[in-house]
């Protein structure tokens, strides 16, 4: 077995729930070789449970003549431009000063993000093999990009061009892997890796539902919770109203707290404030914000839960591989965003799982109806799948 370095890359470089807990998931069954975690930037995410990470562009020129293998860890990274990325590695006030700049120009845009991070590329997330002197075995885990028939044209033929030459590729979804097949890049199809979060960190995760911000939750809601989460991109007023006024249904129907929590704070992710007005708005909701950024703490949060709904894909994934009914929250349920691609390729059931926001509370009493063990056998067989889906891919230990 070989004992040289690999890089393992995504957006572990920013806080998103899913990209940081992606990379714990790959080390804990890559522990085997030694690894070097890389990003768009140089970053520390450790207060989050995440991990030191470098510049993939300052590993590839350090790299040298050394054989390169390069995991690239899932995630919808095939449509993230360079520009959507560069964004979201600033600060709040940075990336608004940014967009003002640059957002109305392509051609500027682009310039500036390439400045920004070293690298001359459109799609953000996908390494070119000609960034590394002797590239060698480069393969793709749990990957994702819906509406990739949508991206402009160059960023569809880098994408392409770029996996044309992977030695695994690995998609999340049905619909990713048919827009590759057309484009005739071959694919291996298997659940998102965090769908075998609980078997893979269950440990890590338990002590932290008995401890801290999760554990004094489950104490506040003794009788149980719904776990919900939205970007901000929920955060209109009427919007917002509609959303309380189904989770006020909820609690009704139910008898759960409402605890809401943030699955990203970078830009273009959840925002505090949202929920602030959320529950000025709704006056008579029994519900607390959960302020803990920690991955292993929001894993704990989901795995505590009775139930989760959100927009973040992760949060359903994640709840689900605890065995927690899950449905997620999308501005428009007639179009193939990923979260519909998920329920597409992985859904369990009859009920409907991805809600307008309208249809929050009679979608989450209905995930809740079909809570049974054929669920749990479902929940468990996905996590098997995704497991053996790193063992096919060479890189793991046969288990």
């Amino acid at each position: 077995m070989s004992d040289s370095p690999l890089i393992l890359f995504g957006a572990f470089d920013r806080h998103n729930f899913g990209d940081l807990l992606l990379a714990e998931i790959s080390a804990s069954v890559l522990r085997h070789r030694p690894l070097v975690f890389a990003g768009l930037a140089e970053r520390d995410l450790t207060a989050f449970g995440g991990r030191k990470v470098r510049s993939i562009a300052e590993v590839a020129r350090e790299w040298g003549d050394q054989p390169a293998d390069v995991v690239q860890t899932g995630g919808e990274i095939l449509t993230c431009s360079l520009y959507e990325a560069a964004v979201m590695l600033l600060s709040q006030e940075s990336a608004a000063k940014a967009i003002a700049c640059h957002d109305a120009d392509r051609a500027a845009r682009q310039a500036w993000s390439e400045e920004l991070l070293g690298l001359h590329q459109q799609v953000a997330y996908l390494v070119p093999r000609s960034l590394f002197r002797r590239p060698r075995n480069f393969q793709y885990f749990g990957i994702g990009g819906t509406e990739l028939a949508n991206v402009p044209l160059p960023m569809r033929q880098e994408v392409i061009a770029n996996l044309q030459h992977a030695g695994h590729v690995w998609v999340r979804d049905r619909v990713t892997q048919a827009h590759l097949e057309q484009a005739r890049i071959r694919t291996f199809l298997a659940p998102d890796p965090a769908a075998a979060t609980a078997r893979l960190c269950g440990s890590c995760i338990a002590s932290h539902r008995v401890d801290g911000e999760p554990a004094a939750v489950a104490a506040r809601f003794s009788q149980g919770y719904l776990a919900a989460q939205f970007s901000a991109e929920f955060g209109d007023d009427a919007t917002l109203r509609q959303i309380g006024c189904r989770l006020q249904q909820v609690q009704g129907a139910t008898g759960l707290g409402i605890v809401l929590f943030r699955a990203g704070a970078a830009p273009w992710h959840d925002d505090l404030e949202v929920y602030r007005r959320l529950l000025v708005a709704t006056p008579d909701l029994d519900a607390v914000v959960a302020e803990s950024l920690d991955i292993w703490d929001i894993c704990a949060l989901l795995a505590n839960a009775t139930a989760y709904c959100g927009s973040s894909l992760h949060g359903r994934i994640v709840a689900e591989a605890w065995g927690r009914p899950a449905a997620n929250l999308v501005r428009d349920t007639g179009r193939m965003t990923k979260q519909a691609a998920h329920a597409l390729s992985w859904g369990y059931g009859s009920r409907r799982t991805v809600l307008a926001p309208a249809d929050l509370a009679t979608g989450v009493i209905a995930i809740l109806q079909e809570k049974t063990s054929a669920f749990d056998a479902h929940v468990e067989n996905l996590a098997s799948l995704a497991i053996e889906a790193f063992t096919r891919a060479r890189l793991a230990p046969a288990s």
